[in-house]
């Protein structure tokens, strides 16, 4: 079979994907965001832990603060100019709305507040900013682990391509169709599980707060290790690291032994990640359309080295073998 890496080809996948279904832009203009935004996630990441000290960065700015700037700034104006387009399409009647997709949806509630209640127009950038990047990367990541673990189970490949076959023969994937996967929603949860795309999250401590034997004080800022708790022998037994999709055979409230905080891929609560039903859905809609092309195995040149760039990436790709069907 032909070596394909997956990891950079899902990346165009579903940058292109976000940037139709929720920016109504092309892929290149979605392109140009999507590379700024990886540049400055890496950046993110690698100065995560350095403590600054206090008022230096006014006087002398390292090269990767010079660099984040500059890519925050770009990626700002680029936001900026889809925004304004929009807005000079009604203004001059090439259209009769800002449109119903997430962008449309923001400048429409951006314009009918008062101003008093108005959020800024820099709320609205950072808006489009974080679910640009939230419906590219989490599902990139998803993915691309996704048709890691069944190019290695081929059993479960071959379990999950039957049930796509049953559901939909040879047509394309739809939304009536996805809902009845149940074996496909097996292996994207134990996917998530070994697998989380975003491997960390930081809450603050709203009020005084006992956490067993520590008292944690309001205003504190806390990183939940989500990568930790899914891979905790407590909650999930001392096969923890063993690939097993039957663990969601009854569903996720059975799988966790009804604790609801043992499995959250996307955080949970108020502040759990907006794009969760949009990364699963597109991730099963294209995972059904390959299966229904292609058989895949594990390429022998393929490292194993997670790393997480705010998402959880492979180091070195994802190389497989593909075989048309």
């Amino acid at each position: 079979g032909e070596e394909i890496e997956v990891f950079n080809e899902f990346r165009l996948l579903t940058s292109e994907v976000i940037s139709r279904t929720a920016f109504g832009s092309n892929y290149l203009e979605g392109k140009k965001i999507f590379d700024m935004l990886t540049k400055l996630a890496i950046l993110v990441s690698r100065n995560y832990f350095k403590t600054p000290i206090p008022g230096i960065s006014k006087i002398w700015k390292t090269a990767d603060e010079i660099e984040s700037e500059k890519l925050a700034n770009g990626i700002h104006d680029c936001v900026m100019e889809m925004v304004k387009r929009r807005e000079k399409k009604v203004e001059t009647g090439e259209a009769d709305g800002f449109g119903n997709d997430f962008l449309g949806l923001l400048i429409n509630a951006y314009r009918d507040f008062d101003e008093k209640n108005r959020f800024s127009i820099e709320d609205l950038v950072d808006e489009c900013k974080t679910f640009y990047f939230a419906g590219q990367e989490t599902t990139n990541s998803l993915l691309a682990w996704t048709i890691l673990v069944l190019a290695i189970h081929t059993k479960w490949q071959e379990k999950t391509r039957q049930e796509v076959f049953e559901v939909f023969g040879d047509q394309n994937p739809n939304s009536e169709g996805i809902a009845k996967l149940k074996i496909m929603n097996m292996v994207v949860n134990e996917t998530l599980r070994l697998y989380s795309p975003v491997a960390a999250v930081i809450r603050k401590v709203k009020k005084e707060v006992r956490l067993g034997k520590f008292v944690l004080p309001a205003n504190l800022e806390i990183l939940i290790p989500i990568i930790a708790l899914h891979h905790d022998p407590q909650l999930w037994g001392d096969d923890v690291h063993l690939f097993k999709p039957e663990r969601f055979v009854e569903g996720i409230a059975s799988a966790t032994k009804y604790n609801s905080a043992a499995f959250i891929p996307f955080s949970m609560g108020p502040r759990s990640c907006v794009g969760m039903s949009f990364a699963t859905t597109e991730t099963k809609v294209a995972l059904s359309m390959i299966l229904q092309r292609y058989a895949f195995t594990l390429s022998p040149t393929y490292v194993h080295a997670p790393f997480p760039v705010i998402t959880l990436q492979p180091q070195h790709g994802i190389q497989v073998l593909l075989h048309p069907l």
